[in-house]
């Protein structure tokens, strides 16, 4: 039995190691506004494999950006044939590493009251713009919430912005790599009813091999 136990983790360690070890899917959304180019965490399986499944699908062809709030963030994740919903949900995967820093790429989710378990939406997935934090706030925001950040964390949403009040609710599965002046672009985007652009916006996902 011990010998057994003893093979389960040495398993169980090969594949963290694995993972750890893997190269990050890089992904392109080509968007009416220019090209996001963003990396997928390895330490969210969940969320990435996912989102690879979904591109794969074709469920971003021509999906448009619906809900853009200016200094918070870009919101996506519908069918371009009107789908809101693929079906499903995923587990949250929260991860202390990984906060709303400007750039961030996270899953969107029903509120608490109806999802006690935050999980995520299947499809709806946002793209954080933000604003810049003071250290200070980042503090009180510790206090209340009982998230701690790294001096680095503290010096990126002071440096970079982000939406700090988000961490630890919802999951941050990858970070844009370059293009965050075009999420600046749609971010100010004339908004109508719902905060939905009042010319749409859209995307296409593709996956760099």
């Amino acid at each position: 039995m011990k010998r057994i136990l003893l093979v389960i983790s040495i398993l169980i360690s090969l594949n963290i190691m694995a993972q750890n070890t893997k190269p990050e899917t890089i992904v392109v959304i080509h968007t009416t506004y220019g090209d996001i180019t963003a990396k997928l965490y390895n330490d969210t399986p969940l969320h990435r494999d996912n989102f690879i499944k979904l591109i794969k699908a074709g469920w971003y062809e021509n999906s448009p950006f619906h809900r853009v709030i200016k200094d918070f963030m870009i919101q996506g994740g519908h069918n371009a044939d009107g789908r809101e919903d693929v079906g499903y949900r995923v587990a949250a995967e929260f991860n202390s590493n990984h906060i709303h820093k400007k750039g961030a790429l996270a899953a969107a989710r029903l509120p608490d009251h109806i999802n006690p378990s935050k999980e995520s939406s299947g499809n709806q997935f946002y793209i954080v713009q933000g604003r810049k934090f003071p250290i200070y706030y980042l503090d009180q925001n510790s206090a209340q919430t009982g998230v701690v950040y790294t001096d680095e964390q503290k010096s990126a949403y002071e440096a970079l912005g982000g939406t700090p009040h988000l961490d630890g609710g919802y999951t941050v599965f990858g970070e844009v790599i370059m293009g965050l002046e075009v999420v600046d672009k749609i971010a100010a985007v004339e908004t109508g009813r719902g905060d939905v652009p009042m010319v749409p916006v859209t995307m296409t996902i593709e996956i760099l091999e």
